[in-house]
């Protein structure tokens, strides 16, 4: 097809969508206005590791964002008390209310106070939004009134009465409480225009399955995978290994709860089996972290030798992996045949350990990655379980719908770990099979296998490479959202020996202060080294020993912060929220959230501490966005298709 009748072509397709001339005028008119409204506020959260109430709470008060516009609206005409009222009301409403009930106060003069602040508010948190977007996110049942309320009248000579009758009458037909809740809910999506999950939703806490109905909820976002993430999305294809390792760390943190009741993942099986097979075993190199969420000794020790059994079979079923898979390199990672079964001791890297535990009733020293009769049937009726379990395959496929490896969005570049590389900062080259590949192409190539191991049907052999590399991803040094020389699982189990322990992290983050390295990748995912930021969590910033998660003069930030309560002893805060806005990125890190009722009932706000790292001599407006450079290229196709109506090769239709 020639270069005038693809064009054309492409005309008469826009002109299906705008068939007049005044049609296509009228959106130039209407984008151009866009371009020049300040850029959405963006919000970057990683490993955020199951919890939920935290996760929930951050989201609900925009990383401090509500108690900032209240402040600005409000400043000292509103006490202290009242302002914490006030934002308690918007990420709660429901709750609030039941509380303000109680109180027995005159609800009319609470109705007509609360709803002044919240058509205030409401009409800060809009201002930056055009009224086509506003009307989209406006509650269906009050659209009408809400835009109603926060639209300036300047027809209108008292302005006040005419509010104050429009309250009145919603109080008088009784439908007051819910225009409350509809506006808080409406500024709590306001306050974030996008959210990028930056990886590790699953594992530690007990709640990913809440985090994810929130996420499938929410109005704008995407998500850039994390190793617990991927590990998760593997077992969810069908993957024995992966399987038995979500198990593993559920059971690990306490969280089987997560599985069987979030889930409905059938683990009696498994716990029978591990009461009859370790019946006589303490499982002491077992231990469950999260102590406090049993409720007696029988079941810790219980969920101790489920710990116990499923590790095991997960051992079996890694070492069939990598003896099935030669070209990812990680013979060293066989450990079971290195056992002395007699001695008692394992060789880990050519150096002899004693074993904390040496109580193998399933090992086969003659063939040790065999499982077992009645581990087979375990580990398949685990599969089963997950790849039939329709909540966590709807997750799934929302995770594979809105994530990725990586992103670039708004020169920013987006992704978990890291891009693994050589000591002298060169991109290693990684063997994927056949071929290797480095920088974006290693990204690249990884995420089409990880998409294979999911939605491939007619090829098996291209499924289980996928599959496989799925659980390589989750667990191979090679992999850049693991970024470690060993995932040493099995030593942290069973020697004592701290140096035998030691997962030595990627050159990556030896070298992250290297500014023409920083660049270099920049320049390798096509961004403008001079403007562009790289947004990563996975290793957890510890702040408490000084580290900063700023890195080369601004242009790195590690935003893993601790929001998992397993990792707050070493880092010492509770997470890190990055904000960029119209006006620049501001790091927010969050003490910890003590639960959801405390919020409600003692109105306690997670603590938050800013620092602007970047802000902008000019505001950024739509325009400086990638939405708006697909807004410049519409209007161009708009101009276009007008000197086309102009002309006469193409007639207008009315």
């Amino acid at each position: 097809m020639h270069k005038n009748e693809f064009e054309m072509r492409h005309l008469r397709t826009i002109a299906k969508l705008y068939p007049t001339i005044a049609d296509a005028s009228t959106e130039i008119v209407n984008l151009h206005a866009i371009l020049n409204l300040p850029k959405g506020t963006e919000h970057f959260l990683t490993d955020i590791h199951g919890e939920a109430e935290s996760f929930q709470h951050v989201l609900k008060n925009g990383s401090g964002s509500v108690r900032r516009k209240i402040e600005e609206e409000f400043g000292d005409a509103l006490s202290m008390s009242q302002k914490k009222s006030l934002a308690t009301l918007i990420y709660y409403p429901e709750e609030k209310l039941e509380f303000v009930y109680h109180e027995k106060i005159n609800m009319e003069e609470w109705y007509c106070r609360t709803l002044h602040h919240l058509i205030r508010i409401c009409r800060r948190v809009a201002s930056k939004y055009t009224r086509s977007k506003l009307r989209k996110a406006l509650p269906k049942d009050f659209a009408y009134i809400i835009e109603e309320l926060i639209t300036e009248k300047e027809e209108v000579s008292n302005k006040e009465a005419y509010y104050n009758e429009i309250i009145a009458t919603l109080i008088r037909v009784n439908i007051a409480r819910d225009l409350v809740i509809a506006m808080c809910h409406l500024i709590q999506e306001l306050v974030i225009d996008h959210l990028h999950i930056v990886g590790d939703i699953f594992d530690r806490g007990g709640g990913p399955h809440i985090i994810l109905d929130t996420l499938m909820e929410y109005h704008s976002l995407d998500i850039q995978w994390g190793n617990h993430d991927i590990v998760w999305m593997g077992a969810a294809s069908g993957h024995l290994a992966c399987i038995a390792n979500v198990v593993r760390l559920s059971a690990k943190y306490g969280n089987l709860n997560a599985l069987e009741d979030g889930y409905g993942i059938n683990l009696i099986p498994l716990a029978t089996f591990a009461l009859n097979t370790y019946s006589d075993d303490g499982c002491k190199c077992f231990k469950i972290d999260n102590k406090y969420s049993h409720a007696n000794k029988n079941d810790l020790m219980m969920e101790q030798k489920m710990h116990k059994a499923i590790s095991i079979i997960q051992f079996k079923l890694e070492g069939q992996i990598i003896q099935d898979r030669p070209e990812f390199a990680m013979q060293s990672r066989l450990l079971l045949d290195k056992i002395d079964y007699k001695k008692g001791t394992v060789k880990v890297d050519g150096k002899e350990y004693e074993l904390l535990d040496t109580y193998f009733p399933t090992i086969d020293p003659e063939n040790p990655y065999k499982l077992t009769v009645e581990e087979s049937e375990i580990i398949y009726r685990l599969k089963k379980a997950f790849v039939h379990c329709e909540k966590l395959q709807k997750h799934v496929r929302f995770l594979y719908s809105k994530g990725s490896l990586y992103k670039v969005y708004n020169s920013n570049l987006l992704y978990h770990g890291c891009i693994p590389l050589n000591e002298d900062g060169s991109f290693r080259k990684v063997r994927v099979f056949d071929k290797e590949y480095s920088g974006k192409a290693l990204y690249d190539i990884l995420e089409v296998y990880a998409r294979k191991g999911y939605f491939s049907i007619h090829d098996a052999e291209e499924k289980k490479k996928g599959q496989d590399i799925l659980w390589y991803i989750w667990s191979n040094e090679n992999s850049p959202v693991y970024g470690k020389a060993k995932m040493a699982t099995f030593e942290r189990y069973f020697v004592s020996d701290e140096g035998a322990k030691n997962e030595e992290k990627d050159y990556y983050y030896k070298l992250v202060e290297n500014e023409t390295l920083i660049n270099k990748i920049f320049e390798e995912f096509g961004l403008d080294p001079e403007k562009s930021h790289i947004i990563n969590g996975h290793m957890p910033v510890k702040m408490k020993r000084g580290e900063n998660p700023i890195k080369c003069n601004g242009k790195l930030f590690i935003i893993d912060g601790g929001f998992s309560k397993a990792y707050q002893s070493v880092t010492g805060i509770a997470g890190y929220t990055l904000v960029y806005n119209s006006y620049g990125l501001r790091l927010v890190s969050h003490e910890p959230f003590k639960s959801r009722i405390d919020a409600i009932i003692n109105e306690k706000d997670i603590h938050s501490d800013t620092v602007v790292v970047e802000e902008v001599n000019k505001r950024h407006l739509v325009a400086d966005t990638d939405v708006g450079k697909d807004m410049k290229k519409t209007i161009e196709d708009l101009e276009d298709l007008l000197r086309a109506y102009r002309n006469g090769s193409i007639s207008e239709t009315f």
